[in-house]
C-alpha cells in the first residue's frame, strides 16, 4: 500500500481561496482526497472548487471567517455534515500587516493576532473535538520561516507565528490520545497576494535570492510533498513537529565577508 495514497480521506482547508491554501486544497485532491474549502466569501471559492472536481474528487465550499467564533462553530458543523467526516485540517487562512514596530497600532496587533493564533486555535478545537470520537486525524497549522526567524516589518506576524509552532507542539501534546497528530508546515519565502508587491523590487528579489542557499523564492509545487507526507499515514509517528520548507533560508546563510589579504 501507498503510505501517501488519500483515497477516501476528506480534507477541510481553510483560506482555500487562492494563493498557498487553493494550492493546498489542490495538492490533497491530487493524492486522492475529497476537500471542504473554506473562504469569507463563498464566490471567491468557485475557482478552486471546480478545479478539485476536475480532478474527479468532491469539494464542499462553506464560508469561514477565522476570527469570528460562531463561524467556526457553524462552518465546523457544516463540513461535517456536508462530507460526512474529516480526517485532515489544514489550518491556512492568514493575514499581515508590514509596517516597522513603532508605527504598529492596536488595530494591526488584533488583526494579525485574531487571525493568524486565535483563529488557528479555536478552528483546530472545533474539529478535534469531532475528530476524537473517530479516533483520527492529521491537524497542520500553516506557519512561516518567521516560526524561527524575526524580521523587522513583521512584528505581530512574527510574534503570531511563532506562537503556531508553540501551539502546534501543545496541541501535539493533548490530543496525541486520541490518535490526532498535530503538526506545522513552515513555508519560506513564497510569492503571493499578501506580499507580491514586493516582488517587483528586482533589488529585493536578488537580496533576498542572494540569503537562500538554493538560490531562489519557493514557486509553486514546493510544498506538496511536504502537505502530503503530513496529512497521510506516512507521517502517522510524527507530531509536534514544525517542518520548514524554505529553500534553506532558516539557517541563517550570508555571503562570507573576504578577509582582507
Amino acid at each position: 500500500m501507498n503510505p501517501f495514497d488519500l483515497t477516501g480521506k476528506t480534507a477541510l482547508v481553510t483560506g482555500a481561496s487562492r494563493g498557498l491554501g487553493k494550492g493546498f486544497a489542490l495538492a490533497l485532491a491530487r493524492s486522492g482526497a475529497d476537500v471542504v474549502v473554506t473562504s469569507r466569501t463563498l464566490s471567491s471559492l468557485d475557482d478552486t472548487v471546480a478545479e478539485i472536481e476536475a480532478l474527479g474528487r468532491k469539494a464542499w465550499p462553506i464560508v469561514l471567517d477565522v476570527r469570528e467564533q460562531d463561524s467556526i462553530e457553524a462552518a465546523a458543523e457544516a463540513a461535517w455534515s456536508a462530507a460526512g467526516h474529516l480526517d485532515i485540517l489544514v489550518n491556512n487562512a492568514g493575514c499581515n500587516v508590514r509596517k516597522p514596530a513603532l508605527e504598529v497600532t492596536w488595530d494591526d496587533w488584533n488583526l494579525i493576532l485574531d487571525t493568524n493564533l486565535r483563529g488557528v486555535f479555536f478552528t483546530a478545537q472545533a474539529i478535534a473535538r469531532r475528530m476524537v470520537g473517530r479516533g483520527y486525524g492529521r491537524i497542520i497549522n500553516i506557519g512561516s520561516v518567521t516560526c524561527v526567524n524575526g524580521y523587522s516589518g513583521l512584528a505581530p506576524y512574527c510574534a503570531s507565528r511563532g506562537g503556531v509552532k508553540q501551539l502546534t507542539m501543545s496541541l501535539a501534546d493533548d490530543w496525541g490520545q486520541h490518535g490526532i497528530t498535530v503538526n506545522c508546515l513552515a513555508p519560506g519565502w513564497f510569492k503571493t497576494a499578501q506580499n507580491a508587491v514586493m516582488y517587483e523590487d528586482t533589488g529585493w528579489v536578488d537580496y533576498l535570492t542572494d540569503r537562500i542557499p538554493l538560490k531562489r523564492p519557493g514557486a509553486p509545487g514546493d510544498l506538496d510533498g511536504t502537505l502530503v507526507f503530513l496529512a497521510s499515514d506516512a507521517s502517522a509517528y510524527m507530531t509536534g513537529q514544525t517542518l520548514l520548507v524554505d529553500g534553506g533560508i532558516s539557517v541563517g546563510a550570508v555571503k562570507a565577508v573576504p578577509k582582507k589579504a
